[in-house]
């Protein structure tokens, strides 16, 4: 991802590699020590675990190897969704996620940088699904892959043909979707919440195609911390207890424009 950002990317950044990628990388690599110390089985060892003692809905259902691998891929997806609403609309859990929002440029390095609470805390609810879904093993190492992979996908600053865009985005979150979720106007930064599948947005009336300024001259980031300071690891891990939240509307969505429809 890194390779083709650089061989075609789809924004010039105002703000270099050398200024802003310390501290997300810095951020990876804090989260990577820190959930292997506090969870050393992580998310596949907790499935089998869960499966040897047959534990959750598709084991209770005794559903097949099939439907159970296909509704635990679709079913993890729909819940890293709705945990991404939910980090918006709760404003102590926004203090969180907000610096993931708070990078003034978009790469495959924002795609990693969230705050170590924030990944506690959503390992934590992604645990608590796999065991009550009964989720197999196969299936959360392949949710796991296609989540990271994907993550790294999305936040990529590259350029697609738009008829390839449009044409991708019918069956997985493109780069140029979820660039909207990274504008500071509120009511694009409350769109396109998905990381994966693309589906949920659509049917849950959260789905913008287009940021309203054009994907070149869209502003990113929010409207607090945008001095490239805020860049530096120690701020951003101190952002969370800085600051308020009443400057952000939460869940404001005011009317769309024509442009904000297109497909």
């Amino acid at each position: 991802m890194a390779l083709w950002e650089t061989l075609a990317p789809r924004r010039r950044q105002a703000i270099g590699r050398w200024r802003r990628w310390p501290g997300n990388l810095g951020i990876v690599v804090l989260n990577s020590v820190l959930v292997r110390l506090l969870f050393p089985t992580a998310a596949v060892g907790v499935a089998l675990f869960a499966e040897t003692h047959g534990w959750g809905l598709l084991h209770v259902l005794k559903a097949p190897n099939w439907l159970a691998f296909g509704a635990s891929v679709l079913l993890l997806d729909l819940a890293i969704y709705l945990q991404h609403v939910l980090f918006h609309a709760v404003p102590g859990l926004w203090r969180l996620h907000r610096m993931h929002h708070t990078d003034l440029e978009f790469d495959l390095t924002t795609g990693a940088r969230f705050h170590p609470l924030e990944i506690l805390l959503s390992l934590g609810i992604k645990l608590g699904v796999i065991v009550a879904l009964g989720a197999p093993a196969t299936a959360v190492l392949v949710f796991e892959v296609l989540l990271n992979a994907t993550s790294m996908f999305n936040h990529g600053n590259v350029r697609l043909p738009v008829p390839l865009d449009r044409l991708l985005r019918r069956f997985l979150v493109t780069p140029d979707m979820h660039r909207v979720h990274h504008s500071w106007h509120p009511d694009e930064t409350n769109s396109n919440f998905g990381f994966n599948l693309p589906w949920w947005d659509r049917l849950f009336g959260t789905y913008r195609a287009q940021p309203r300024d054009g994907h070149l001259d869209m502003t990113l980031g929010i409207n607090q911390f945008r001095d490239p300071r805020e860049l530096r690891l120690d701020l951003m891990l101190w952002q969370p207890f800085r600051g308020s939240t009443e400057s952000y509307p939460i869940n404001a969505r005011p009317e769309r424009t024509d442009d904000a429809r297109m497909p």
